[in-house]
């Protein structure tokens, strides 16, 4: 694994070899199969969104338990990278298609510390993720085209290669079309453990940290 940039400092950073690509295609031709073993195609699970100019196929973790996994799997790692203490929000999967755009935005809450990561491309070709260099005082909630000539880095992903951004202060989007025909990402979330938003954590399913008590006989 190889860090380029400066996460504290600059509030994003490139993650080049996060993950292995043989295990990128493990997941990826385990969520292909599932969905077409249950007799699904993945044109079934497609959702809108304003960020996009069409539907694009999308699995959050929490409708399919392996993502979930490996968002927690990961958390240690991040923290790392972070150096902070932090839980988990959410994540899901997307599949965007060739010219596919998403628009500039920040996000929510639950996305303090955000992860993009590129798992495949059909056509081998890099598809950069665009990052503001400027911190948002306030973050609002407004989508628009591109950067409106405020400066921004462009990073480009190889497949198991990640961006780490923080999702709520920074924005982001990618403004270049997409040159592949296809191109598969996880995009994973998480909040500090002690920080402004720890009240999202598990986003906001506060159920699942409390304590857990067995009963047996």
């Amino acid at each position: 694994m190889e860090i380029v940039g400066d996460y504290q400092r600059d509030g994003y950073a490139l993650v080049r070899g996060l993950i292995p690509r043989t295990v990128c295609n493990a997941l990826l031709n385990q969520m292909k199969g599932e969905i077409e073993g249950a007799g699904g195609r993945l044109e079934s699970i497609a959702r809108e969104s304003p960020l996009l100019a069409r539907p694009a196929v999308e699995l959050y973790g929490y409708h399919y338990p392996p993502l979930l996994g490996f968002l927690w799997a990961l958390t240690p790692t991040i923290e790392t990278l972070v150096g902070a203490a932090l839980l988990p929000t959410y994540d899901y999967f997307r599949i965007y298609r060739d010219g596919d755009v998403c628009r500039v935005h920040s996000d929510r809450p639950s996305c303090e510390h955000s992860l993009s990561l590129t798992l495949d491309y059909s056509d081998g070709e890099a598809w950069p993720l665009e990052v503001g260099t400027e911190a948002l005082v306030d973050p609002r909630p407004e989508v628009t085209a591109d950067f409106a000539g405020r400066p921004y880095a462009s990073l480009a992903m190889e497949p198991g290669d990640a961006v780490l951004y923080r999702g709520v202060h920074r924005r982001h989007g990618r403004i270049t079309p997409n040159p592949n025909a296809w191109s598969a990402h996880l995009f994973c979330h998480w909040v500090g453990r002690d920080g402004p938003f720890k009240a999202h954590a598990f986003d906001g399913n506060a159920a699942l940290a409390r304590p857990v008590n067995f009963r047996f006989g």
